[in-house]
């Protein structure tokens, strides 16, 4: 009877480490099933290649002569490009700012005065501004006007008629050279 009860006892804990091996594997085994299960889910979260590749775009402004602006695309959004003259850097730095509904210095707003760089929608309703083009209806104030429903920008790109709420935005940019910008 001693030597039955032995076998209990050490078959009991045999088995127990059996049992406890058998729920080990299974559980990891269904870990690594969720796993795999969840990854295609969690990995369509993130931007698309192409989006990616938008991020930052390069842009060589040496051919953009005086005067000129120039539109590119950035996150699938436009960007529009000024070279300003001296007549529209002027203007932009005389304007009394406290008068300005979203108030803020054309110095705020450029990193050299000669280029501005702002996205090119109208911050009312997402509308894309006249004034990029030659013959353009650039507004009172020489900027760009938004046809949709009347929002005027002045030669800095802050609002100063209209509907429009805040200024043209400024996206991130820096110039990794004298005539070379890298937006984003």
């Amino acid at each position: 009877m001693a030597d039955l009860a032995q076998q209990d006892v050490s078959g009991a804990h045999t088995g127990e480490t059996r049992r406890d091996f058998l729920i080990l594997t299974a559980t990891a085994i269904g870990a690594v099933g969720v796993a795999a299960t969840i990854w295609p889910f969690i990995a369509s979260l993130n931007p698309a290649r192409d989006t990616l590749a938008l991020a930052t775009t390069e842009v060589d402004l040496a051919p953009v002569q005086l005067g000129q602006r120039l539109t590119v695309a950035w996150r699938g959004k436009p960007v529009f490009i000024d070279h300003r003259t001296p007549q529209e850097i002027k203007a932009a730095e005389d304007v009394n700012i406290s008068d300005l509904r979203d108030p803020q210095a054309d110095s705020a707003r450029v990193k050299k005065p000669e280029w501005l760089v702002i996205v090119g929608v109208c911050t009312h309703l997402g509308c894309i501004p006249l004034g990029q083009k030659t013959g353009d209806d650039r507004g009172p104030y020489g900027g760009w006007f938004c046809p949709c429903h009347g929002s005027i920008y002045d030669t800095s790109g802050r609002i100063r008629q209209g509907p429009a709420p805040a200024n043209l935005v400024v996206p991130p940019y820096e110039f990794t050279a004298d005539t070379t910008i890298k937006i984003g």
